[in-house]
């Protein structure tokens, strides 16, 4: 990749000023105005602690963005868990605890996100890890669905026509009719916009739900 663009934005101007003297020292680094940060590849968010302001800042980047790709790498102290997933639905894809952090690991933060990377750490992965299952286990499989898009039941079929199973022997393992089994294979694919079976057996894979 070429030149990063990067907006800098703070939590008091001293350590704005301060990121902004530093980061320009860095090659393949140029860091915009503040009448241009909209235009910028990353932006840079540097807080003491992420409160409610600071994730409605997010959202105000989010919706005025000038680059949809744009990704914010955030150096703070502390975020609840429930900040940080709002944060992550505003661009949020990297964080830096203030005490770990220096320049050189800002920039490389930046740069994986501008490459369309994340850089979080461990603590971050967990929660991020523990709110989707819980998202598995209390919203979509209660409603017959998974993280795919996917039915469970249309999960099913599509194992097994990823195993060469024709339409017969897939209605005789899962004890289903085979009008049902081509049911749901019609209704996914129409759904899904899928061209044929082969399609449907990429799309679960590349999902990951296969």
């Amino acid at each position: 990749m070429g030149t990063i663009s990067i907006a800098v934005l703070a939590g008091d101007p001293i350590t704005g000023e301060g990121a902004v003297w530093c980061l320009r020292r860095y090659p393949g680094l140029r860091v915009l105005p503040q009448e241009e940060h909209r235009q910028a590849d990353v932006t840079l968010m540097i807080m003491q602690d992420v409160s409610e302001e600071t994730v409605l800042l997010m959202e105000s980047l989010a919706d005025g963005r000038g680059r949809p790709g744009m990704g914010i790498v955030l150096v703070t102290g502390h975020i609840g868990e429930a900040h940080l997933m709002r944060a992550m639905r505003h661009g949020l894809r990297a964080v830096i605890w203030r005490q770990d952090g220096g320049y050189d690991r800002v920039v490389e933060a930046v740069s994986a996100v501008a490459e369309g990377g994340a850089a979080l750490p461990l603590l971050v992965q967990g929660r991020l890890v523990d709110h989707l299952q819980e998202i598995q286990r209390d919203v979509l499989q209660p409603l017959g669905l998974t993280a795919s898009g996917l039915e469970t039941r249309e999960v099913d079929v599509l194992r097994l026509l990823a195993e060469g199973l024709e339409t017969t022997e897939i209605a005789q393992k899962l004890n289903y009719s085979e009008r049902t089994i081509k049911s749901i294979v019609g209704v996914m694919m129409n759904r899904l916009g899928l061209r044929n079976r082969a399609h449907a057996v990429a799309f679960a894979l590349r999902s990951g739900a296969l």
